[in-house]
């Protein structure tokens, strides 16, 4: 499954698609999420200090996750065909910037309380398969490192939505 969805990522290369997809694969950085995260919750922080540590807290947890779990499985990246952009240098399994987008969408969701509007919901949605489609059409990930990273995003988020802490006395 994974070789062959990175022959067909490698039969879609065009100079648009690479260089959109190459834009929007940073929606998945920490660099980018940490600092939207950050703003979004300087804007709950009259909510106290749960309201403005929420998000920093599910993309920090995500990257944290998604890190020790690249040191314990220690996955080659993909080289069936050439990558389109540099190479990281750190293990393939699982995409940080997936399980990042996808602890980010879940807890701004449920955060704000959206998780049970269906146009907000396709959106995140559409946002993570897009920036997880940006790592295997880029050649740096296989497919099932960005579904395995979707999932545990998810997972993490809502996991760590469940715990007491976030609940107003």
């Amino acid at each position: 499954m994974d070789a062959a969805w990175l022959a067909l990522m490698d039969a879609w290369r065009h100079p648009v698609l690479t260089a959109g997809l190459g834009a929007l694969t940073w929606l998945g950085s920490l660099a980018v999420l940490l600092p939207l995260a950050l703003a979004a919750g300087a804007r709950r922080a009259a909510d106290g200090w749960r309201g403005f540590a929420f998000l920093p807290a599910a993309v920090l947890g995500a990257a944290g996750v998604a890190q020790l779990l690249k040191r314990v499985v220690d996955r080659e990246r993909p080289d069936l065909f050439p990558s389109l952009v540099a190479m990281p240098a750190d293990a393939s399994f699982p995409s940080a910037h997936a399980m990042q987008a996808a602890a980010f969408v879940t807890a701004w969701l449920l955060w704000r309380g959206a998780a049970r509007r269906p146009g907000l919901v396709a959106c995140g949605a559409v946002l993570v398969l897009a920036v997880g489609l940006s790592r295997t059409y880029l050649q740096v990930h296989f497919l099932s490192d960005v579904l395995f990273g979707i999932v545990a995003g998810v997972a993490w988020a809502t996991l760590l939505h469940a715990l007491p802490v976030w609940r107003r006395a």
